[in-house]
């Protein structure tokens, strides 16, 4: 079972499942070894030992590996790993064109037609390399999120060289062509023709033919009529209009004969939209690569036909073999002109349409002695089997919605259908398997659905109650879960607004986180988790990051004094502060002891800043130089010079009472640190351990002790255990003694 994390090929790691088809499912993976991340495309167990099977998927890689364009999905790798059979792709991030335009119920015409264009480039580049998809529809076409279109799954493509005929009619039969719906001969035009009718659905909403049943619309391709663009879209222009008709022409030679042509016209129909540029001429081309026959040639040619000069082939069937009076040449038949071809196509048509209504009439006898033989209305041995029934047999028109067999005697036991809604994979075949272990259980493409959780069946065919064969095929559907939507882009919108539009439209769970930005206003967002563009679904949740306005950088200074210069340094820088200019003076302090700083302690300030701090010095030393005797002279007869002293230096004084007590009980003790601020400088004043009992404490400071201290008043703040006491502060003033 594949599983995420898990390893192929010791390369591609299995990120998750993106998808699922009929034979395979598909994966996002990275690829380890060129570390791009890639789709790799595994074909499911059930059909790894079917060797059918198995040649199919490798011709899908085989048929488009050697394509490289930008409208087609790239294949870089294909290989085996222990039983899986893998592809590795381009990995396109985006939509089907069949959900695009369920999404938006009709395309304007320059999208439609720019699409068109982006289309037919990758069915030219096929084409050159001699590949036809012939499997051209919506769901096989990707539009990736910048806009570009990739044409993807080639499983059933099949080089252009080989004549075979289908034996059946291969791809969703709403888009088939008629040549396939007949099991005919298809080539290039084929795909043009299917490329015609997705054009008109993206034009229209809605595809050309629709019925009951695959039968009825492949009959509806051979015979009938579409309704013209115009009359569903009036805004298609007639250059538009004329370019689905000559596309979904019933006879291939009518149709573009090439991709190039096609684009051509699309190009043209945006420059002039209602030109006449698109020609829908009766045109007679042979099916065969085309020959360019001189009028000498054709003139030969007539001599020894006895013909007209417009001639082509086409392959016979026996229908046609018995309807057609011409001659006949190695199977082949030779047809005069466009209305030979126009009778003999409806002779064909003629005789399809009679054999299917022979069949229904066939197969509702058939059924109809089946009941009669179940219920006993007739006598008879019960245990004779009657092999003398007819044996029905039809071209299979396939397509997953129909799971309807054609009864060819079959008197299986009728059993009832289970209701198998809602339940797991598991649980739904258990299910089934209780009632008939015969059951044919096969899976159509996932649907999304806002109501049946993932993995759970979410469709079921035949319908619960239905009486069918013991060995009738049972078709399910899975879900997909909600379908995916692009995350909006709710950046710088107020928090509230974007919450409300993201759960209440969107209905997705919303998570807020915080973060401060300098850019984006308070409560409007920053960012989304996923981001804008990103896929989510109904249910998941997103995260909403939400500005909390600009962050505050602003730090409070730390008390540095009172300790080491290198201490006071490791202090700012704890706090996101830087150590300023380094002053140095004389105090009572010890040596190398911080007695200043230059921003308070307690003050905000902004981080980074610097503080500047005074060292102390020790204390000054006084030096008394020793006196000298002067020998006595004799008194001179001039006037002896006046002897002047130096003045002493003015000491300022002052005292101040710090009357509040810090601590609450008389046991308590702390450190008790008083700083000045006089002038705007702050200096220590006193430093000591001290208790409950110390106060009020009644202190005395002179400028001779502190040399920092200047006339004139200051404050006194307190820290106690280096946390400065905010309830009072105290005024001093120094004055000269």
């Amino acid at each position: 079972m594949i599983k995420p994390g898990m390893f192929i090929s010791d390369r591609y790691e299995i990120i998750d499942k993106v998808g699922s088809g009929g034979m395979a499912d598909v994966y996002k993976a990275k690829c380890h070894r060129l570390n791009r991340y890639v789709a790799i495309k595994i074909l499911r167990s059930e059909y790894s030992n079917d060797k059918s099977f198995v040649a199919k998927f490798r011709a899908e890689a085989q048929s488009v590996a050697g394509l490289s364009h930008p409208n087609i999905v790239n294949v870089y790798d294909v290989g085996e790993d222990n039983g899986l059979y893998y592809i590795v792709m381009e990995l396109v991030e985006g939509i089907t064109l069949k959900k695009f335009i369920e999404r938006k119920g009709r395309l304007e015409v320059k999208e439609a037609v720019g699409i068109a264009i982006q289309i037919a480039q990758g069915m030219e580049a096929a084409h050159d390399a001699h590949i036809i998809h012939r499997d051209i529809k919506p769901q096989n076409i990707i539009i990736s999120r910048d806009g570009k279109v990739k044409v993807t799954d080639f499983g059933i493509a099949k080089a252009a060289t080989s004549n075979t005929l289908t034996s059946n009619a291969m791809g969703s039969v709403h888009y088939l062509s008629p040549e396939q719906a007949r099991g005919g001969y298809s080539d290039e035009r084929s795909d043009i023709y299917s490329l015609g009718v997705t054009l008109y659905e993206m034009l229209c909403g809605k595809v050309p033919f629709a019925g009951d049943n695959t039968v009825s619309v492949a009959l509806l391709h051979i015979q009938g009529e579409a309704v013209p663009v115009r009359e569903l879209n009036p805004e298609v222009p007639v250059s538009v209009d004329k370019i689905v008709q000559k596309c979904m022409q019933k006879k291939p030679e009518r149709r573009y004969l090439s991709a190039s042509e096609l684009i051509a016209d699309l190009k043209r129909s945006i420059a002039h939209p209602n030109g006449d540029f698109v020609k829908l001429a009766a045109n007679i081309v042979p099916d065969s690569p085309t020959i360019n026959l001189s009028e000498d040639d054709v003139r030969d040619i007539n001599k020894a036909r006895g013909k007209q000069p417009a001639a082509s082939y086409q392959e016979e069937t026996e229908a046609e073999a018995v309807q057609s009076p011409k001659k006949r040449s190695g199977g082949n038949v030779l047809l005069e002109d466009d209305e030979d071809l126009d009778s003999v196509d409806s002779k064909v048509e003629k005789v399809l349409l009679g054999v299917t209504i022979s069949f229904a009439i066939i197969l509702g006898i058939i059924i109809l002695y089946l009941v009669v033989r179940f219920f006993g209305l007739f006598g008879g041995n019960d245990s004779e089997t009657d092999t003398t029934g007819p044996s029905v047999t039809t071209e299979a028109i396939t397509d997953p919605s129909d799971t309807t067999e054609p009864t060819t005697g079959n008197t299986a036991e009728l059993v009832e259908v289970p209701r198998v809604l809602t339940l797991t994979r598991d649980d739904a075949e258990r299910a089934l398997r209780l009632v008939s272990e015969d059951f044919e259980i096969v899976y159509t493409e996932e649907e999304y659905s806002d109501d049946v959780e993932m993995d759970r069946v979410v469709r079921q065919y035949p319908e619960e109650g239905t009486q069918v064969a013991s060995d009738s095929t049972i078709t399910l559907t899975l879900s997909a879960g909600p379908e995916p939507m692009e995350m909006r882009n709710v950046r710088y919108l107020e928090v509230n607004y974007a919450r409300e539009q993201l759960e209440t439209e969107d209905g997705l769970v919303v998570r807020i986180t915080y973060e401060n930005s300098n850019d984006v206003e308070a409560d409007h967002i920053i960012n989304t988790v996923p981001e804008a563009g990103s896929y989510v679904k109904a249910g998941d949740t997103v995260t909403l990051i939400v500005s909390s306005g600009p962050a505050d950088t602003s730090v409070i200074v730390p008390r540095v004094t009172g300790g080491t210069l290198s201490e006071a340094e490791a202090k700012l820088e704890a706090e996101g502060l830087e150590l300023g200019s380094v002053d140095y003076a004389h105090s009572d302090e010890a040596e190398g002891t911080v007695i200043a700083q230059g921003t308070s302690a307690g003050e905000s300030v902004a981080a980074g800043s610097s503080v500047s701090v005074t060292v102390s010095l020790g204390p000054e030393e006084t030096t008394q130089e020793p006196s000298t005797q002067e020998p006595t002279q004799e008194p001179s007869s001039e006037a002896s010079e006046p002897v002047t002293e130096e003045p002493q230096a003015t000491v300022y004084r002052g005292t101040v009472t710090i009357t509040d007590n810090p601590f609450e009980t008389t046991e308590d003790t702390g450190e008790i640190y008083l700083e000045l601020e006089q002038n705007g400088e702050q200096t220590m004043l006193f430093s000591r351990t001290l208790g409950y009992s110390n106060f009020p404490l009644t202190l005395t400071f002179n400028s001779e002790d502190n040399p920092a201290i200047r006339e004139g008043s200051g404050t006194v703040r307190m820290y106690v255990n280096d946390v400065l006491y905010t309830e009072n502060q105290w005024n001093i003033t120094f004055q000269a003694e």
